[in-house]
């Protein structure tokens, strides 16, 4: 997922993605934690993900602020 791809997105399909990774995340750290998790490059790649949904969502925060 691309920040550009993110970009084009409204606001609340953002916030909806941004629930979804955080979700992921917990599942896989649950996994890890069990020792169920077999590909453990998923961690960062979700953690990467979310960083970027956060980061469009503030980029429109400030610019709301701004405007």
């Amino acid at each position: 997922m691309k920040a550009s791809e993110l970009r084009d997105r409204s606001t609340e399909a953002l916030e909806r993605e941004l629930l979804e990774r955080r979700k992921e995340q917990f599942n896989l750290r649950m996994q890890k934690a069990s020792g169920q998790l077999s590909r453990t490059d998923q961690l960062g790649k979700v953690r990467k993900n979310i960083a970027r949904i956060k980061t469009v969502l503030n980029e429109r925060k400030r610019a709301e602020r701004q405007a």
